[in-house]
């Protein structure tokens, strides 16, 4: 869906010598998969996602989406239309005073019609599950609800991508816990492709696959399981792991020796079952 060829990327230069914030980055995000893009702030990864749709060009190497290249001008309609884009703010992409209205300004403006765009909206606010909320004013609902009328949005594009950054840093837990429902409800219902770039890190153990960036470059790259095994190297690049991964790991650091590959409460609480059955059975 998304690859980038030698990539590079700085700001606050015209001729290409300021300070990379992307060097020669190579990526494959498949279709219909679901990668979590982790790093320190200053890491590169909202540059990455605003490179994903053509909103800012390389200074070096290529982007392509679907096997469009961001830098062909006369093609990015069709890469906008491909890659959604969801940020942190939702008040800054809200844009209308009513939400169904809002959801059908993108396919306004890209020339649907009008019956198509009437059945795209209300198609869009019932995958997000805000389809009830559809006259209302989008000041008055929750972050969560706006974030999710945000998303809606995007839908409505009909996109075969959408790339989040940071959707749920503004939110409190309940407000993240229903743009995270949203997020895998695209991808397992719609088989969406997402792009998730958050510093939460159970978001991003929910993923299929996490992407670690580090000073402009990809550093781990493979499944949650094995890239949140890794602790040290986790913690040495100032990044945490979920808090159950936390656990299993001072445990195994204090002598308790339970596997700290562990993702959820439930393999969390058997790695501690198997060690105390061990332990009973050793008396």
């Amino acid at each position: 869906m998304i690859t980038t060829e030698n990539l590079s990327y700085t700001y606050g230069s015209e001729n290409g010598d300021g300070r990379f914030v992307l060097k020669d980055l190579n990526l494959n995000i498949r279709k219909g998969e679901f990668v979590a893009v982790l790093g320190h702030n200053g890491c590169g990864k909202s540059t990455f996602s605003k490179l994903c749709n053509g909103l800012l060009m390389p200074v070096a190497g290529n982007v392509y989406v679907d096997g469009f290249n961001t830098k062909n001008e006369e093609m990015l309609w069709e890469i906008r239309r491909r890659v959604g884009m969801v940020f942190q703010n939702p008040d800054n992409q809200i844009v209308a005073t009513v939400v169904e209205e809002d959801v059908a300004f993108a396919p306004e403006n890209l020339g649907v019609p009008s019956q198509e765009i009437r059945q795209r909206v209300d198609e869009a606010l019932k995958i997000v599950d805000m389809y009830r909320f559809r006259k209302h004013a989008p000041h008055l609902l929750s972050g969560g609800q706006k974030q999710r009328v945000a998303i809606a949005g995007a839908i409505a594009m009909h996109p075969e991508c959408i790339v989040m950054d940071e959707p749920t840093a503004m939110l409190d837990p309940k407000g993240r816990s229903e743009v995270m429902e949203t997020i895998l409800k695209l991808k397992n219902e719609e088989n969406m492709t997402i792009v998730l770039i958050t510093h939460y890190m159970d978001e991003a153990a929910r993923a299929d696959r996490v992407v670690v960036m580090d000073e402009g470059k990809v550093v781990m790259d493979d499944t949650p399981h094995r890239v949140f095994s890794q602790v040290k190297t986790l913690k040495e690049l100032g990044l945490d792991v979920p808090q159950v991964t936390e656990l299993a790991y001072g445990l195994n650091k204090a002598g308790i020796p339970i596997n700290f590959d562990v993702l959820t409460v439930t393999e969390c609480a058997d790695e501690i079952m198997k060690y105390l059955e061990v332990a009973q059975r050793g008396h």
